[in-house]
Parts: structure tokens; sequence; C-alpha cells
């Protein structure tokens, strides 16, 4: 089977660190991994292949200029009809992109000769890009997401409130499944050695330092628990704008001396930093509109690491209370503080919930289970019974 496999998003580079970047590679890893042959159609590379990837043959989309909104959307527009060439020269059997924005041909291109198209949504882009960035164009924006969604044959959301949203156009019925995000056992195996080796009792986080990760809730919290357990360190793994505002806040505390940031790291990274963490942490603020599938989360879980994660969206779904995490309300670092003294004094607890978490997820959410039901849905009647969608 050859897959065409559409990256058309400029701010996912197919082969940087971010944590949408991993969530692709994982995908072409699985896909790999069970034997398809895959394309990869990318507007930006953010590096070299991994060793595992060199397989993947890459086909690089024209960049975007340097612009203001406004050129910079309609050259995305534009370059549809370059997608539509780069495909017209293969031989695909599956058309498997990532929505975007202003990308449209990859499913048009396999619902014109009559192979299936499936579109990934990971985000409700519209709002989040109205929202928080900039979005000049918000009609065209929504006709090319009508025209993705008439042209797919299914559409797969990373969680409930996506697919949610997704529903809302009518260009998406019966075609929409929930397939949350996973992860790959092979880059989690048991005993890794602790990159960051301590004696202290270890709080962590991943992710980019962004508002709506709550990483200042955390680093409130931290300052609290530090009051009262001067044997503790934190380590915050990642970078991003909010980063010089928790250093700052972390310095006028007085608790540097026991605050670790890495700043951006290599995904292969990732499991060494787990290890040195005795509790790792999701402390997700309220949020009116909750539609993530926490790649943190997941991750946390395989490493079998306790998680301490708001409870809020998927994370209430995924994470049951004191058996594979402990949840707290959303915003409270309060609860935050507790849930640490709890963990810090029951290593038993830590042990068993970090045990459980591993194989729950090992068991449920691996990208390849993911991608077999992809590829199986992919080849079944249209529209999905709702059995399936649900």
């Amino acid at each position: 089977m050859r897959v065409a496999c559409v990256n058309a998003d400029p701010g996912v580079p197919a082969f940087g660190n971010k944590g949408c970047s991993v969530h692709l590679q994982e995908v072409l890893r699985a896909m790999v991994s069970i034997g398809a042959e895959v394309d990869l159609f990318t507007r930006r590379l953010g590096g070299t292949a991994p060793a595992d990837l060199t397989a993947v043959r890459v086909n690089a989309l024209t960049p975007l200029p340097k612009a203001e909104a406004g050129p910079r959307e309609l050259a995305a527009l534009e370059s549809n009809e370059e997608l539509e060439k780069l495909l017209a020269l293969g031989a695909f059997d599956i058309v498997y992109e990532r929505y975007s924005l202003w990308s449209y041909a990859g499913m048009e291109f396999a619902q014109r000769i009559g192979i299936a198209g499936i579109l990934e949504v990971n985000a409700p882009l519209i709002e989040e890009h109205a929202a928080y960035r900039d979005l000049v164009d918000r009609d065209t924006a929504e006709e090319v997401a009508k025209r993705a969604f008439a042209a797919a044959k299914l559409i797969v959301a990373v969680s409930s409130e996506v697919a949610a949203y997704v529903s809302r156009f009518p260009q998406t019925s019966g075609k929409v499944v929930v397939l949350p995000n996973g992860i790959n056992p092979d880059r989690f195996p048991v005993n890794v050695a602790a990159m960051i080796p301590g004696d202290a009792f270890t709080i962590g986080f991943v992710g980019s330092l962004k508002p709506w990760h709550g990483v200042d809730l955390l680093a409130q919290a931290f300052e609290e628990f530090h009051r009262q357990e001067r044997k503790s360190r934190l380590i915050i793994v990642g970078d991003g704008p909010e980063r010089a505002k928790l250093e700052s806040y972390i310095s006028a505390c007085g608790v540097a001396g026991d605050v670790v940031f890495t700043g951006a790291i290599a995904p292969t990274a990732v499991p060494g930093l787990l290890a040195s963490m005795d509790v790792v942490v999701a402390p997700y603020p309220k949020l009116e509109h909750f539609y993530f599938s926490p790649l943190k989360i997941y991750e946390y879980m395989a490493a079998g690491r306790p998680v301490v994660a708001s409870r809020i969206g998927q994370i209430a779904e995924i994470l049951d209370h004191q058996v594979t995490g402990w949840l707290t309300p959303p915003g409270d670092t309060g609860a935050l503080v507790e849930a640490f003294k709890v963990l810090l004094a029951s290593p038993d607890l830590r042990k068993r919930m970090g045990r459980a978490a591993r194989e729950f997820v090992l068991k449920n959410h691996t990208w390849q289970q993911s991608v077999r039901r992809i590829f199986e849905l992919a080849f079944a009647p249209s529209p999905l019974p709702d059995a399936v969608r649900n």
C-alpha cells in the first residue's frame, strides 16, 4: 500500500521537536512499521529525518513568503495547485492529510481519482487562529474547510471536543471518528536511566510553554510546596513564549536554585528526562473550550510516571483518579500542592499508579493501533455506522 501523507501547515515542521512534529513523525513511523510505502508532502522540514524514517520519500512544498498575514494566506491558498500537481506524479492508495487552514487539494485529489482521503483534525484551527494568531480572511478559511471536509472519506478527530466542532459542518456527516493521540512503545522501554539524576523529590513538566498549558500554575504550586518540602525540585522541559515570565517569577520567589529549565529538546531526550521525575504534571487552567488530546499525558503514562493532571476534557476520560493518575480541579494550585504532598508521602502509590498507567496506555493507545484502525476504516463502506463514530 502506498500512502501520500500531506502536511501543508507551515507551523508544523515535519522533523522538528514540537509536539505536533512528534505526532507527525509517529504517524509516519507507524505507517512504515506496518508495511506502507509513504511519500511525505510537507511545507516545512524542520531538520533531517530520523534514521528510522529515511525510507519515507520527502517532497518539499514551496515555503510561504515572509509577509503580512493576508499575502501569506493567499500564497497558501494558491499552493493547492502545486500540491495537486505533485500528488498526480504518484500512484497512491490513500491520501492522509493533517488538516491545515488553507489546504483542500489533497482530499479533492483523492476523491477525484477514487481513492480514500483521510483528514486528521487536531484542533478547531479557524477558531484558534482567530483567537491567538492572525486570521485575515475567515470566510475563505471556512470555505476551504468545507471543501476538504466534503471531499474526505474519513475525518479523524483527536478528541470528542474536536469531533463536536467538526460535526457542525454538514459536509462531515457520517465521516467522523474519534481516535486520541498515542505512544510508540519503542521510545519508552523500562528502566531508562535518569538524564538529570538527584535525590530530591522531583516534579516535572514536558511541553511548550504557552499560556493555556498552565505552567504558571505549576510554578505557583511548586513555590508553596517547596516552602514545606525543601528537598524538592522542579524540571521544566520545553520552551515557548511564557519562559521569560516563568523564569522571572521563579527567581523572585527565591527557588531558582531548585528549578531546571531544559529549553527545547529532541524527542529522543524525553524518556531520560521523564525518568528523572518522581511526579509529572499537566496543570491545565480553566478553559472554556478544551479540545486537546495532550500528547504529554500519553507519554507520561508510557514512561510509567505518576501523572497529576487537571480534570478537564479528554484527560478526565483517560486517567482514572488514584489508579492511573491523580486528577485535580483545573486552575487549583492548592489541589496541586496537596497531590504533591500525598505522592511524596506514598512511594508505593506512585509506583502503582505509574505501573497501571503504563499498562493501560500500552494496551489501548499506541500509534500502530491507531494507524491500523484508520486504514481499516479507510476501506470500510461509507457512511460510518454510529457505533464506529462514537
